[in-house]
């Protein structure tokens, strides 16, 4: 898979307990736990050589076993486990542990993300990296922004111009981050001093992140607007 002269690494972190969610890396969505979702994408992305999964859960644990063999475990350290962790953090360990020229950081609360979508950010991040030291994706959003005193952030509130005319602001969706592990150990963090933003489709983003989200997740893999199971109807293409 991919290069030979060039190792890319997917780190897909999934702890066993969630404050918001209970189980949520292992709940059933589309008729499989959750995890399974980016893990079956990830395994069909040709740019990456290894996939491993940092966890403390024995269900995930055993769900990888059974169903992931080729997917490498890691287990988190007691260390590492504690709610107030920074995600970095862990990241540095799973580097230390993977040895890769690249890394793709995921989560399974993204089970929209489409193989080609991964792919085309790789490609884009390995091809700009003369510019950029990484790479992180977002969701445009072009609406009326204030802050918390009121002040617009991305307008005028004296000239209602229509919102796609307004300038684009771009969230974190949290999807996926490409990085060097020079360049996490230097900035302790997975977002370099020159990242590239990579646009993901606001359907496609979809962060499970409270009940509802898992409602509707549901929803758009049930009606074709997700990715199909294996084996299920063809989704759309984004």
């Amino acid at each position: 898979m991919g290069s030979p002269a060039m190792r890319l690494a997917a780190l897909v972190p999934m702890r066993h307990h969630s404050q918001r969610v209970t189980g949520k890396n292992y709940r059933v969505l589309g008729g499989r736990p959750l995890f399974h979702h980016v893990l079956q994408t990830l395994q069909q992305v040709p740019e990456i050589h290894e996939i491993a999964v940092d966890t403390d859960s024995p269900i995930i644990v055993d769900g990888l076993q059974h169903h992931f063999p080729a997917v490498r475990l890691i287990l988190r350290p007691d260390h590492l486990r504690g709610d107030s962790i920074p995600m970095n953090e862990i990241l540095l360990h799973d580097v230390a542990v993977v040895g890769a020229d690249h890394y793709l950081q995921t989560h399974s609360t993204n089970p929209l993300v489409k193989p080609q979508t991964f792919s085309r950010a790789i490609n884009t991040y390995l091809s700009g990296l003369a510019v950029h030291d990484s790479l992180f994706s977002v969701t445009r959003r072009q609406s009326r922004f204030y802050d918390a005193q009121g002040e617009p952030l991305n307008h005028d509130p004296r000239e209602l111009l229509q919102t796609q005319d307004l300038p684009p602001v771009y969230e974190e969706n949290s999807c996926l981050y490409l990085f060097s592990g020079g360049v996490l150990r230097a900035n302790r963090h997975r977002i370099g001093r020159t990242p590239a933003l990579f646009e993901i489709d606001a359907a496609e983003a979809w962060d499970i992140d409270d009940e509802v989200d898992i409602e509707i997740c549901q929803f758009l893999i049930e009606h074709g607007s997700g990715r199909a199971a294996p084996g299920g109807s063809l989704s759309s293409e984004g």
